[in-house]
């Protein structure tokens, strides 16, 4: 293990770097989806002689049920299953299991896939503030995996890391209480070295947290109704069905890069949603292994932005788009009293990927109450005076292929660095970025807020509380955040980029958390 207490890191440049490119392309009077080509992304050679040959697949799916990915027969938007908890002697428990399976991500082939309790994605759970839950999870795969709880404050030892990977055929069940505030969270594997392959064949979900604050109650909650899942991905398939997750997978030849909203692929087709309120909440998570996605409505009018990944923001703020790098969520509602379209800019966020524009999906307007106006107050965000926090700093870099943290390429948890801090710590990170390729910073643990980026101070939705940010490259970022509640001296969190390839590829760190 590499301790780094005032760690710094060399900078690696990398070689052959390309430009990304962005095609956006619209299609006159109808608003059908947009059509892409095979081929849309940008390439970024990293190292692309030692690239293996192509056509790897996800060894540890075995054939089981099979589901249709693409969309509905009817045109309307899949709302993921509200998984139902059992709850007794003050706790709700929920089971899950990660099972192999067959979907149509590109329409009429089938792929290989997986998911929780079905054959891709999982369904979503619901948690309330101040409850107690548990959560028995079967690994019905071939291989070892874990299910990290992204953006959850839990104890290290229940986060769902590298250090709780569970075997085939066993089942995890992590218990805690619930102290995240109303947010929109997710959960994905994040076992060593298996994180891509897992969570791009479709092991994903959304996590709801609720609360009884004043906001929570004014705004939209109806699961399904008025409060509506939105998850993204953005993959890499061939012809034959089968999903990428590696550079040598993406850089093989006959690729088409779907975009996919509820596991339905939107390519070609607008997905209907009927509202039947006035008044609707979207939660947009970028479940990608890469890609940005950028929303945004087709006629040009404003969303009404009201959360970040790590809640409500101070107030409701009007914006012309929300950007989702790998990892990112965003709430916002709109009061629909006539028909809006939604689009989804995708934009290539490694080697190689996806780039368009695409209309996903139409809310028609159904509802006939007149809703309040929204709260002038959503949260009270006090801003860091961080002249008295210890300062870190943290150097994202690479050599060739290989991503690192401080000079460490984390593929194990021996050789990763580890950040060392101590419960009730206030710091402030400067995360430099020595490449020149784009990283999604991901911090376990605790929230953060931003500082300042590439040297600006943060406007707007940037105030907000954070647990995954763009770091471009050859940028910085400087965050701050204070450690709460958990400390272990066995079990860590992790710090990396969401980038899953990246994460794959080395760029992950340890922190250890332990009492002062």
């Amino acid at each position: 293990m590499t301790h780094t207490t005032e760690p710094g890191g060399g900078a690696h440049a990398r070689d052959g770097l390309a430009a990304k490119g962005e095609h956006t392309k619209r299609t006159g009077g109808h608003k059908k989806g947009l059509h892409r080509r095979k081929f849309l992304g940008g390439m970024a050679g990293i190292g692309l002689g030692a690239v293996a040959a192509a056509g790897a697949t996800f060894s540890l799916l075995t054939e089981g049920t099979r589901s249709k990915a693409a969309a509905a027969t009817d045109g309307t938007l899949t709302i993921p299953d509200l998984l139902e908890g059992t709850t007794s002697d003050g706790t709700t428990t929920f089971t899950l299991a990660a099972q192999t399976g067959t979907a149509e991500v590109l329409s009429g082939v089938t792929s290989t896939t997986a998911g929780y309790n079905q054959s891709f994605l999982g369904p979503t759970l619901k948690w309330t503030k101040g409850d107690t839950v548990l959560l028995n999870i079967t690994n019905n795969l071939s291989e070892d995996t874990t299910v990290h709880f992204h953006g959850a404050h839990v104890p290290p030892k229940m986060d769902g890391g590298p250090q709780n990977a569970f075997s085939a055929g066993t089942t995890w069940a992590p218990t805690f209480e619930v102290l995240d505030e109303a947010k929109t969270l997710w959960y994905h594997p994040h076992a060593l070295g298996t994180t891509a392959e897992q969570a791009t064949h479709g092991l994903a979900g959304m996590i709801i947290v609720e609360d009884d604050s004043d906001a929570s109650a004014a705004l939209p909650s109806d699961y399904g109704v008025d409060d509506i899942p939105l998850i993204f991905q953005c993959l890499a398939v061939d012809s034959a069905g089968d999903i990428k997750y590696n550079q040598s997978g993406y850089l093989s030849s006959g690729l088409s890069f779907p975009l996919l909203v509820n596991g339905e692929n939107v390519d070609d087709t607008t997905l209907a949603f009927a509202a039947t309120k006035t008044r609707n909440r979207f939660r947009a998570l970028n479940a990608s292994p890469s890609d940005i996605i950028t929303l945004q409505r087709s006629d040009g009018g404003t969303l009404t932005q009201i959360a970040t990944e790590q809640g409500y923001l101070t107030e409701a703020t009007e914006v012309t788009s929300i950007r989702l790098v790998a990892g990112a969520r965003a709430e916002f509602v709109m009061d629909v009293t006539e028909d809006v379209t939604l689009e989804a800019v995708v934009t290539t966020g490694w080697i190689r990927g996806g780039s368009g524009t695409y209309e996903f999906l139409t809310v028609t307007a159904g509802g006939t109450d007149t809703p309040d106006d929204l709260p002038s107050t959503l949260n009270t965000i006090e801003r860091y005076d961080t002249s008295d926090f210890t300062a870190r700093t943290i150097t994202l870099s690479n050599t060739g292929a290989t991503m690192k943290i401080n000079g460490s390429a984390g593929l194990s948890m021996a050789s990763m660095a580890m950040i060392s801090t101590t419960l009730g710590a206030k710091e402030i990170w400067t995360i430099t970025n020595s490449s020149q390729l784009e990283h999604s910073f991901h911090l376990h643990d605790v929230p953060y807020q931003v500082i300042s980026i590439n040297g600006e101070a943060p406007t707007g939705v940037d105030l907000g509380w954070r647990d995954t940010y763009e770091v471009v490259g050859g940028g910085k970022i400087v965050i701050a955040m204070e450690f709460t509640d958990f400390a272990d001296d066995t079990y860590m969190y992790m710090l990396h980029c969401h980038l899953l390839q990246h994460e794959d590829e080395g760029m992950m760190a340890s922190l250890m958390v332990t009492e002062s």
